[in-house]
C-alpha cells in the first residue's frame, strides 16, 4: 500500500493526537522504541492542543496509508530575531510501523517543508534528556547538543513526570549539515 504525505488540516487533529499519545505513551502491549512511558505519565497531547498549530508560521505534515495516518511531524517558523530556523517537533509514527523508516523520512520532510515554506537554515528540537537513544537518532541524523538544558515544562499539559528532575535539552542542525 503507497504512503501519502500532506499538510494536515484542522479536521485531522483528534487522529493526530490519538497516534501521538500512542507513540509517546503507548500501553505496555503497544510500545514502541521511541516512547517516553516510563518517564512521563498522562497524554502527550489533545486534540484541542493539536488544532493550536493550525496557524500562520506552523503546519503539520502526516504520512497516510489508506486513510490512515500512519506518522507525523509538527513544523514551526522560529520567529525573528533567531529568524531562518524551524522548530520541529512532535514527530509520531505508528508504534506497529517503528523501525521501518517512517521517522526519518518525515523528519527529512519536515526540513525540506521549514526551508521552502519558512526559509529555514537551521532546525531546532527538544528531546528527553533521558532518552540517549533518541538523542543518538537525531545525531545520525546531522543534529547536535546544544547545551541548552531546561526543566520539563510541567504546565505545558504533555504529562506529569514520574521521575525527578525530567530535564530537555535541545538539539540543533544546520541546513546542509
Amino acid at each position: 500500500m503507497s504512503a501519502v504525505m500532506r499538510v494536515a488540516s484542522e479536521a485531522d487533529a483528534a487522529e493526530i493526537a490519538a497516534l501521538v499519545n500512542r507513540a509517546y505513551r503507548p500501553a505496555a502491549e503497544l510500545g514502541g522504541w521511541t516512547h517516553e512511558a516510563a518517564w512521563v505519565a498522562g497524554a502527550r497531547t489533545s486534540a484541542t492542543m493539536v488544532g493550536r498549530l493550525f496557524r500562520a508560521g506552523s503546519a503539520v505534515l502526516v504520512l497516510c496509508r489508506g486513510g490512515a495516518i500512519v506518522a507525523c511531524v509538527n513544523v514551526e517558523a522560529i520567529p525573528a530575531p533567531a529568524g531562518a530556523a524551524a522548530y520541529i517537533g512532535m514527530l509520531a509514527t505508528e508504534p506497529a510501523a517503528q523501525a521501518a523508516g517512517l521517522g526519518k523520512r518525515m523528519l527529512a520532510c519536515a526540513e525540506q517543508y521549514a526551508a521552502a515554506e519558512f526559509g529555514a537554515r537551521a532546525f531546532r528540537m527538544t528531546v528527553l534528556t533521558s532518552r540517549p537513544e533518541l538523542i543518538a537518532f537525531y545525531e545520525r541524523r546531522g543534529y547536535v547538543r546544544s547545551g541548552v538544558v531546561e526543566d520539563f515544562p510541567v504546565a505545558a499539559g504533555y504529562g506529569l513526570p514520574r521521575v525527578d528532575g525530567l530535564r530537555l535539552e535541545t538539539l540543533v542542525k544546520a541546513l546542509g549539515a
